[in-house]
């Protein structure tokens, strides 16, 4: 069945799935499932079970909570029905839904658990889950990227992976990395939980590190009270800060291109490519946090990530045939310089850090999209500090050597500009920034690199100091893209991807590679695999009373 197009930009007046309900330092997040409300209509979302439109009201909370409520110091999550928290993603839109939107679905939900992390982590805003009743599946991976979970000790409600014994396939958001790597769960006592179908109660729960507190419901209430209270004296979020309204985004969609206020992305679907064209700002942007609160929405830095996170976004679930991404950029160098400084410059400040998180999360999505990306330096372009990222993120680069010699008056040659933002800002899901991890392993090479930053390097400066792939003249510039997006239409896709991830992680495994890598590759290959998605599989058995039946052959 085919999923219709998916819209990423929602606000909380159009919630229909969650409530937010913000007092003072604590904000509470409600689930009360539409069930009515899916993003197709062949099924139901009963007993708080989600889909990916459930997901996208989500990732908006966590979002507009960093940025439009900046005293909110503690996010309790809870659910709105009786005796259940959350039953995990909806059965049914799994069994009817495209292998690709299985895929993406996942990827997107495990990047707003991150983001929940990530919020309380470097935002200092701390997610606790009150689970108020069972939370399986994905409901309990909800709560295990909070930093507490709370569990009503009412002797029937549980925390479970069922996924196994039930559906044949994996937690597929972070569920069974999470119980070793951040709970700490004992690898024996994790394999009886994800094979237990009724899931852990009461003081088990506690034993085995599943759950942080229990509390019978007499005292429930007074348990969240406690530990919001708590949580709350330890951050330091501003109490008095005014937030950043995040209006809905300025863009054009057509069957050619997207456009928005300082990006457009063309489409060549001869060669399956998107081409991202980032505009720098035009004037003065602000030099202080504050000027940054006071320009909102409006800042070119917000409002820049904000439009690449939409692309991104929507080209994944929307364009999938477009396997290509190219970036480009257009403007002043110093305008993208002096728009950046503000990031280092008054670092401290609430706005300033929730910025510089936004772009990090923005260029991790690209660094687990599955696409090809490449990189065209030319005339005109302003790769600097943070834009000089999409030069560091790509799979291959090209930068001009010298200028479009045929003109009368020929532009000035393209350069490229590091700064301090690529040193450290934006670190990848292997906890090394882009530049430590292009030389992994060369610790000279990357020395002599990080020497170049503040100065504007042109191409045979770039490929001395090994930051780009190639530099063609303006002779063979055009012939040299052409043969490099045809080469990579030609591909299997598949194998792209598997060979893409493989080479942009290097070093050290981390949570967010484990869960981005090995887990999404195993159940990217187990959802395709007949004992879960066949006709007599597990998905399309569940709930009609019959058993699956298993090829019994290990592979």
């Amino acid at each position: 069945m085919n999923e219709p197009s998916i819209d990423f930009s929602t606000a909380p007046d159009r919630y229909r799935h969650w409530r937010l309900n913000v007092q003072g330092s604590a904000a509470t997040l409600t689930m009360a499932v539409d069930p009515d409300s899916g993003l197709r209509d062949d099924y139901q979302l009963k007993t708080n079970s989600y889909d990916l439109g459930v997901d996208i009201e989500l990732n908006d909370a966590v979002q507009r909570l960093r940025f439009e409520h900046p005293a909110v110091r503690v996010v309790v999550v809870t659910g709105g029905l009786d005796k259940i928290f959350c039953a995990g993603a909806n059965i049914q839109m799994l069994a009817g839904a495209s292998h690709g939107h299985k895929v993406n679905f996942c990827k997107f939900t495990n990047e707003t658990r991150n983001g929940i992390e990530d919020a309380t982590t470097n935002s200092r805003q701390t997610w606790i889950a009150a689970l108020n009743g069972t939370a399986a599946g994905g409901g309990y991976e909800l709560a295990l990227a909070c930093d507490e979970i709370l569990l009503i000790d009412d002797k029937s409600s549980a925390v479970s992976l069922p996924e196994i014994p039930l559906l044949a396939v994996l937690p597929g958001t972070g569920g069974l990395t999470r119980v070793v790597e951040k709970r700490h769960v004992r690898r024996d006592l994790a394999d009886v939980f994800a094979t237990r179908t009724e899931g852990i109660r009461g003081k088990t729960a506690i034993q085995w590190g599943l759950v942080d507190h229990i509390a019978p419901a007499s005292t429930w209430d007074h348990l969240i009270a406690e530990r919001t209270t708590a949580r709350a004296a330890e951050s330091d979020r501003p109490s008095e800060a005014v937030g950043i309204e995040l209006r809905p985004l300025d863009r054009t969609i057509t069957d050619e291109s997207i456009t928005y206020t300082n990006l457009t992305v063309s489409i060549d679907r001869s060669v399956g490519s998107a081409t991202f064209t980032i505009h720098a700002p035009e004037g003065p942007e602000p030099t202080t946090g504050h000027g940054l609160t006071t320009a909102g929405a409006d800042a070119w830095l917000l409002r820049m990530a904000r439009e690449l996170d939409d692309a991104i976004l929507h080209l994944r679930f929307n364009e999938t045939h477009l396997g290509t991404w190219v970036f480009r950029t257009e403007g002043d160098s110093d305008a993208v310089s002096q728009a950046e400084a503000v990031l280092g410059a008054d670092a401290e400040h609430w706005a300033v850090r929730e910025i510089r998180l936004f772009w990090a999360r923005t260029l991790e999505r690209l660094d687990v999209s599955a696409r090809s990306l490449v990189t065209v330096i030319d005339p005109g372009s302003c790769f600097v500090g943070t834009l000089a990222e999409l030069v560091l993120v790509a799979d291959r680069s090209f930068m001009l050597e010298g200028s479009w010699e045929d003109l009368d008056d020929p532009p000035s040659p393209p350069t490229i500009r590091l700064t301090h933002a690529n040193l450290g800002w934006y670190p990848m899901p292997n906890d090394l920034t882009r530049l430590r991890t292009r030389f992994w392993g060369r610790e000279a090479a990357y020395t002599k690199a990080t020497l170049a930053v503040g100065k504007n390097l042109l191409a045979a400066e770039a490929t001395d100091a090994e930051l780009v792939t190639f530099t063609p003249d303006d002779l063979d510039w055009e012939d040299e893209l052409r043969i490099t997006l045809e080469e990579r239409n030609s591909f299997s896709p598949d194998a792209l991807t598997g060979m893409e991830a493989n080479y942009r992680f290097v070093g050290p495994e981390t949570m967010k590679t484990k869960i981005f890598s090995r887990l999404s590759a195993w159940q990217n290959w187990i959802f395709q695999r007949p004992n879960a998605v066949g006709p007599d599989g597990a998905l399309k058995r569940f709930g009609t009373g019959s058993r699956p039946d298993f090829d019994q052959n290990r592979v």
